[in-house]
């Protein structure tokens, strides 16, 4: 490394340094530099400086760290069912901006043209038009013609609703609460998702804890098995206690090769959340064990109950049903509205050629057979059951919470239990293998306490998952983002 630093000093001075110096055969002993095109100092250094890096990057060989918070970050940036429902709240938007153009004057146009299949034309009797100095108008029968070829009329309009304008205000309300339902079920997928990544890392975390913990029992079974080889070679113990020793040794082998496809496969469905590669290599960054204690169940209820997606849906959907209540009464009501006609014919000689008229229209149906009262008591019955499962949501909440809660706070002391007896397990090892090492116990008992240290950390590893995954479900039980 000395010497190639020289020779790029050397190249960047602009000299000639030799990588090597020897001697050539038949020469007299002296050293040859070795020759060199002129190559540009600053692009081999920067080569030689990538590649130094590149080797140490190499060197390492280790896969970038996911934390649990860039978890949750990536997959609310990349879920593709969230991409779905952020879709359908950017889509209720537009169609609230589409109900409040409603309100606005309203403009039409009809245009009709036709050809007569028969002769049309108007027939005035004499006198029809009067008398005028004594004579009758016309003085005769006359049959005029209407028109010929094509005709039609043109009629355009413009009318500025009047009385309707409370229902129509109504309408833009109801699809802006429709609009909120849409954000709130936007809000829990978030949640779902997070919750979701959060178990998959934690069933990581709880693998690779395996793992680690199977990985030191195979060291002690080789440890075990080295020592009986020992015995065995000095006949103080019998062939099949080495072949039991053997036996547990590649037990403990095939339960690492185990873990570490379900860790392959844990990785996956969790790459699989984030919306990225399912092969991305990475590595997890341990998370605490254990948090502090939670809020007050008083007040993780009041937190439930005003952060809980399904309660805001409950509560817009009770205030969408008393709009279209409101709605439905507004039937009741006539439609007026302030209006501008222009009307003018076509190829038609006998007729006005313009016609243009302001004044106000009304839409009414005086008889309907008591749709409108129908479809009242129909919304009223809406409105009821509407309350009803308003009750029943926060009902179910509470429920929700209660249990996440109880259920967190068992896990949480059977996370102590279980860990304290691991504790006590891994220490009852370490005793019996240095009494074994000097003859004082049988193999029997280190197997046998070999075996309890492996089912105490299989019911830690248990709790530890349990207890994650009810911190993750309680978290969504409060309603957090």
């Amino acid at each position: 490394m000395r010497r190639t630093f020289a020779w790029l000093v050397g190249l960047w001075e602009g000299q000639r340094v030799p990588l090597t110096t020897h001697s050539s055969p038949g020469s007299s002993g002296g050293e040859k530099p070795v020759r060199w095109r002129t190559v540009p100092a600053l692009c081999v250094f920067w080569l030689w400086l990538a590649y130094t890096c590149a080797s140490g990057a190499q060197s390492t060989g280790q896969a970038p760290i996911l934390t649990l918070d860039s978890a949750v970050e990536i997959s609310l940036a990349n879920n593709r069912g969230l991409r779905i429902s952020s879709l359908d709240v950017e889509k209720s938007k537009w169609q609230v901006a589409s109900a409040k153009t409603r309100l606005l004057p309203s403009f039409s146009s009809y245009l009709f043209g036709s050809g007569t299949l028969t002769d049309s034309s108007f027939t005035f009797k004499r006198g029809s038009l009067g008398v005028l100095d004594g004579k009758p108008i016309p003085s005769k029968n006359e049959m005029i013609p209407l028109s010929s070829g094509m005709t039609g009329y043109a009629v355009a309009g413009l009318a500025q609703p009047l009385t309707h304008l409370y229902r129509l205000h109504l309408f833009v309300r109801e699809q802006e609460l429709s609009s909120d339902i849409n954000s709130e079920q936007l809000r829990a997928r978030r949640q779902s998702v997070i919750a979701n990544v959060k178990q998959a890392y934690y069933a990581v975390l709880q693998t690779e804890s395996a793992l680690e913990a199977n990985q030191a029992a195979v060291n002690q079974y080789e440890e075990t098995d080295r020592v009986t080889k020992q015995y065995l070679a000095q006949e103080a113990v019998l062939k099949s206690d080495s072949l039991e020793v053997e036996a547990k040794l590649a037990q403990a082998k095939y339960q690492t090769i185990q873990l570490q496809n379900n860790l392959l496969t844990q990785k996956e469905q969790l790459n699989d959340l984030l919306g990225r590669d399912i092969e991305t290599d990475f590595r997890t960054q341990p998370v605490p064990t254990e948090s502090a204690e939670e809020m007050d169940l008083k007040v993780a209820q009041q937190t439930a109950l005003a952060q809980r997606p399904e309660i805001r849906e409950a509560e817009i959907s009770f205030k969408t049903a008393e709009y279209d209540k409101k709605i439905a009464k507004s039937q009741y009501i006539p439609d007026i509205s302030a209006a501008l006609h222009y009307f003018t014919p076509l190829n038609t000689e006998i007729l006005p050629t313009n016609v243009a008229a302001a004044g106000l229209e009304m839409n009414w149906e005086p008889f309907e057979w008591g749709r409108r009262r129908d479809d009242v008591k129909q919304k009223a019955i809406t409105v009821e059951q509407s309350e009803y499962q308003l009750a029943q949501a926060r009902s179910q909440v509470l429920l929700d919470v209660n249990s996440r809660y109880r259920q967190l706070a068992q896990s949480r002391q059977l996370l102590v239990v279980t860990e304290a007896a691991r504790n006590a397990a891994n220490e009852k090892l370490r005793e019996v293998s240095q009494q074994y090492s000097t003859e004082a116990v049988l193999l029997r008992d280190v197997l046998q306490q070999q075996a309890a240290v492996a089912n105490a950390n299989h019911d830690y590893e248990e709790a530890l998952l349990s207890f994650w995954t009810a911190r993750a479900n309680f978290e969504k039980a409060l309603g957090q983002d």
